[in-house]
């Protein structure tokens, strides 16, 4: 089965400008999944047909016009993607309740105004002409809801996404809406991972880490078995993805399957970047640098060894560069120090899988 064009808008949100700020995991879900979704060793879509909007760019009418640009460009033939994460507002009026998703620039005082309603969102899905439609949403996060519901004065007005409204998004053949949690729950964020869990568990999806056919395509169906498995599993009765569609015909494809790198001359080729991402992960975790939390010292190092100056993230780049070197202290390794990381942040799933590799 062909995929035709692969597209995606991929919309992030955590720093608004009149609602209480989101974790930083937000912005690190939208990024990563685009990352994905563009990435040649697993799914494979055209990386200049996967836009991302993050914070200012996702105004309201940013997101218009981002959904308004598949509308205009997406064929029959195609697969289209699109993933949410930030607010959703549920409000309750004479006529039942009813959902909005929360644009940057939303205000509360006019959130009917401000706010990308149910009924405009729907009318925006059904207008893309392509055959294969999924929608991810993850509105609703903890840390960032109940500080939300605090904000509105109105207190008809809640947090979340209901499922009544995800089913009227699906409606159509070859829509299929996937939602990280019920309206009541709150989408996890783990302390100190870098995705939300049910982001977490996504990407491991779409890296092919799920269960598939093995005919080089990942379907909708694994997408959701996966994740609803995985998120149950790392929190227990706290989280329960949910799956809508109306008019569902088949176990449609969404992206290639190509599993991640498969040879040892791409392995070579990547082996550098591991430096790259760990100076990165280090720098969030500990942006004093590795003076933070005495992490250096307690993972063996001797900062004597070290010419400390500037920002935490310049001396996480010398550091680094000593220890690659063989310097920074006896007793001190890649492994061990991210073992300290690991102790400290014993969630974050990048630290665990770079750790498992030495």
């Amino acid at each position: 089965m062909t995929l035709g064009t692969r597209r995606a808008l991929v919309i992030g949100i955590a720093n608004y400008e009149h609602v209480t700020s989101l974790p930083e995991a937000v912005l690190n879900d939208a990024r990563d999944t685009a990352s994905v979704l563009r990435a040649e060793e697993y799914c494979g879509f055209p990386p200049d047909q996967v836009r991302v909007l993050l914070d200012g760019q996702a105004t309201l009418e940013g997101i218009r016009a981002g959904l308004a640009e598949l509308a205009f460009s997406s064929m029959p033939e195609d697969t289209v993607v699109i993933f949410f994460s930030g607010h959703g507002a549920r409000l309750s009026s004479t006529e039942g309740e009813t959902s909005a998703l929360v644009p940057v620039d939303c205000h509360t005082s006019d959130l009917q105004g401000t706010a990308l309603p149910e009924a405009e969102l729907t009318a925006a899905l059904a207008a893309i002409n392509a055959q294969r439609l999924l929608v991810l949403v993850d509105a609703c996060h903890a840390g960032g809801v109940a500080a939300m519901k605090a904000t509105y004065d109105d207190q008809s007005i809640h947090a979340g996404f209901s499922e009544k409204s995800l089913a009227k998004l699906a409606q159509g053949t070859g829509r299929v809406v996937i939602a990280s949690s019920r309206a009541q729950e709150y989408s996890q964020v783990l302390s100190g991972a870098r995705n939300s869990v049910f982001t977490q568990h996504l990407l491991e999806a779409l890296e092919g880490k799920g269960r598939t056919t093995g005919d080089g395509l990942i379907r909708v169906f694994e997408i959701f078995n996966h994740v609803a498995e995985k998120v149950r599993t790392s929190v227990p009765g706290e989280q329960h993805p949910i799956f809508k569609a109306s008019d569902l015909e088949d176990n449609f494809p969404v992206a290639l399957d190509r599993g991640g790198l498969k040879t040892s001359a791409a392995a070579h080729i990547s082996q550098p970047d591991q430096w790259r991402d760990i100076e990165a992960i280090l720098a969030d975790l500990y942006p004093a640098g590795p003076i933070d939390q005495d992490v250096w010292a307690r993972a063996g190092g001797d900062l004597s060894r070290l010419r400390l100056q500037g920002s935490g993230r310049a001396n996480w780049f010398a550091a680094l560069r000593n220890l690659k070197r063989g310097g920074g202290g006896q007793h001190i390794s890649l492994l061990t120090l991210l073992e300290t990381a690991a102790d400290d942040f014993p969630h974050h799933p990048e630290i665990t899988a770079l750790k498992a590799r030495q």
